[in-house]
């Protein structure tokens, strides 16, 4: 047990049961929520038959209160008073104990895995189709719409590849990721089930408010409105294209809760970094942070700019100095982001060219059963009969011996690992390169082993580096060109911000004034405005950096 923060101690003892927690990264929020937890039954708040329903986004989340919780209540205490679940968990119990209510079969397919896009993939679709597709689906799913009405939207909007996949899916008698929340609004619609969830639980959890559409706060609304406590962060919220709506989503919790506790200490960062975070907040509307410890960052941390002439000058300026980190403290880890796969190639390519080992989060990094099938089909794989074969996903998927797994996440685990080797080879990626790029081992364990780690923005969130060095901050990266709106421009913002929130003892924000985009065209480009804001963090630059770099306690560093 470690000994609450007062804040932490104040969301425990609030006595009502709706509550807002505004908890920037680094900040304590799981053990608060825990603590929130133990404060609602120990009052007997909650008493059983009643529980308390914990709703997170991911499973890595799931599994982290759960055991924060576990430390408070114990397993036996936890499992009689708590259901943690995530979302689409949630979703699949209310379907498959309430269908009938809305007239569906609880038999039907739930998803092991990312059905539309396999569908895509399977039907050969190019990656705009694919993706029209995809955005068009999810966007009709995010109403509380029937499958008719479903139909009838995809057809008004001439989306004729996604009503192919939706009519292959009716058929099958199977439910998408995007179905699951759809067809659970559509059940709660109904008073009655809606009264037998709001009896059953009688306080809610919800982690990462941000995080929510419209159509999973219209969820936890029928059943724990006004006895639910969110928390999260609005300068967090970066999904915008999954349909969440962060401004939207705050604005309708804060009229909700009659309280709200907000952190305002980071115990993850120095307060270089708080200060680099800090500069966003007028475009975020985050909130403004100290260090928890401030003396104990040596040499208060670092926040560094940089601008180069092309792209290639900033990737060698970028392995020179991962390289010098690396040496210094070889335990650290360093992420080294980018917006987009595209515009972090550069380093890519100039980190392979001084040898420096790095993990590259958008390849093969499996879980290891997962990792030796794919070995054992792409080490001897018959590209001529692959390349022969009218549906290639089926091909792979009978290759691999997929349809003969039981077990459903080890099938999801292999399923998404052949989505991710088909698109490859759509790509020209010999099979050699895909073998070559694939990880053995537990997925979580190489994600945090020390070293250098390269991933997009979007990644990063919810993880931690040492150092996180952010290239191709230019106008048209960062922001994205395609960002148009007012709100669209704000979300690009907290990308930023979370990219350099990922940070503890040091970030680096670097772009570059020519990025070639094709073999023939070098394009011209401004740094992102959002250097505007970062000037008031005073970055260091130049030969000031290089002299930080000189004099700093690495002994100290290493130790912190």
């Amino acid at each position: 047990m470690i000994t609450p923060t007062p804040s932490q101690i104040k969301i425990r003892d609030h006595m009502a049961r709706d509550l807002l927690v505004v908890a920037p990264a680094g900040c304590g929020k799981t053990e608060a929520l825990a603590l929130r937890i133990d404060g609602l039954l120990r009052r007997g708040d909650v008493e059983l038959p009643r529980k308390i329903l914990v709703v997170t986004f991911s499973n890595r989340a799931k599994d982290n209160i759960r055991d924060r919780l576990r430390a408070y209540l114990g397993a036996t205490h936890l499992r009689d008073h708590v259901t943690v679940v995530n979302f689409h968990g949630l979703s699949a119990r209310i379907f498959k104990a309430h269908a009938n209510a809305i007239g569906l079969n609880p038999s039907m397919t739930l998803p092991e895995s990312d059905w539309v896009r396999e569908e895509c993939n399977r039907k050969g679709l190019e990656y705009p189709a694919a993706k029209r597709a995809q955005d068009a689906l999810r966007a009709a799913k995010l109403e509380p719409r029937t499958d008719s009405d479903i139909e009838e939207y995809l057809v008004q909007n001439r989306e004729i590849n996604a009503l192919e996949i939706e009519r292959d899916r009716v058929a099958d008698a199977r439910l998408t990721y995007d179905d699951l929340p759809r067809v659970a609004e559509l059940i709660l619609a109904d008073d009655r089930v809606a009264d037998l969830y709001r009896e059953h639980f009688g306080a809610l959890i919800v982690d990462e408010f941000q995080d929510l559409t419209p159509q999973q706060l219209r969820i936890v609304n029928r059943i724990g409105y006004r006895r639910t406590t969110y928390a999260g962060d609005l300068a967090q919220g970066i999904y915008g294209f999954t349909g969440a709506k962060p401004t939207e989503i705050h604005r309708r919790i804060a009229e909700e809760c009659t309280t709200t506790v907000t952190f305002a200490e980071s115990h993850r960062s120095s307060p270089a970094v708080l200060a680099a975070v800090n500069s966003l907040i007028p475009l975020t509307g985050g909130t403004p942070l100290t260090a928890a410890d401030e003396a104990s960052w040596p040499g208060g941390g670092l926040f560094a700019t940089a601008r180069f002439k092309t792209a290639e000058d900033e990737a060698d300026w970028i392995a020179n100095l991962t390289g010098r980190l690396t040496s210094k403290v070889p335990h650290h880890r360093i992420g080294i982001m980018a917006r987009t796969e595209k515009r972090r190639k550069f380093v890519e390519a100039a980190l392979d060219g001084i040898g420096v080992d790095y993990m590259r989060w958008d390849d093969g990094v499996l879980d290891t059963d997962t990792a030796r099938a794919m070995r054992s089909l792409l080490g001897h794989f018959n590209l001529t009969a692959y390349e022969r074969a009218e549906s290639k996903i089926s091909f792979l998927r009978e290759s691999s011996g997929l349809e003969e797994i039981a077990e459903s996440s080890t099938r999801q685990s292999l399923g998404e690992a052949l989505g991710w080797c088909y698109e490859l080879l759509r790509d020209g990626i010999p099979p050699s390169e895909i073998l070559a790029r694939i990880k053995v081992g537990n997925g979580d364990t190489l994600v945090t082993k020390p070293g250098v780690h390269v991933l997009n923005g979007h990644v990063g969130k919810g993880q931690q580096f040492d150092w996180v060095m952010i290239v191709g901050a230019e106008d048209g990266s960062i922001p994205f060109y395609l960002a148009k709106t007012a709100e669209e421009r704000a979300e690009e913002a907290r990308i930023l911000s979370v990219m350099i929130s990922r940070a503890r003892h040091g970030v680096f924000v670097t772009y570059a004034n020519e990025v070639q985009i094709t073999p023939t065209w070098r394009k011209s480009q401004n740094a992102s405005p959002y250097f505007n804001e970062l000037s008031a963090a005073k970055p260091l630059g130049g030969q000031d950096l290089w002299d930080w770099l000189r004099d700093a306690d690495w002994n100290a560093i290493a130790a912190r």
